[in-house]
């Protein structure tokens, strides 16, 4: 009888579970708080829930509970954010704001890489307007 095969950690698991994805969103929003481009697209003064929501999209995507899909439904990620004018400016601010929050963090190279490139991937497909001047649809 040969012994089971110990399971694959979770990326969630393996960079810390929830304080490392608190972390990064808190870091995150520390520079979108300060952002003339994207705090405007925050109505509520208090950044709180938006931040809670990435947070709780992130732990899932990364194989932690599904707390998002629970309480929100699947993520439609391009639906949710449609009303939102995301060009590329907007998104070239989010991923400067997240490669701060990634950075900070201090992963081991492949772990990090990981992470960025499906944020970086993330960012360019919730572009939704290559013109500057057009409004939000």
């Amino acid at each position: 009888m040969t012994a089971p095969v110990p399971e694959e950690a979770s990326f969630f698991t393996a960079v810390g579970g929830e304080p490392t994805f608190r972390r990064l969103v808190d870091k995150f929003y520390e520079g979108v708080a300060q952002d003339p481009l994207l705090r405007p697209m925050y109505p509520e003064e208090d950044l709180g829930p938006a931040a809670d929501r990435l947070t709780l999209f992130l732990m899932q995507y990364w194989g932690g509970p599904n707390t998002y899909s629970a309480d929100r439904g699947h993520p439609r990620l391009r639906m949710r954010h449609a009303p939102f004018r995301v060009g590329p400016a907007e998104r070239d601010a989010w991923l400067e704001h997240m490669r701060v929050a990634v950075d900070s963090l201090g992963l081991p190279a492949a772990q990090h890489t990981l992470l960025w490139e499906y944020l970086e991937r993330a960012a360019y497909f919730m572009v939704n307007t290559m013109d500057p001047t057009e409004p939000a649809r």
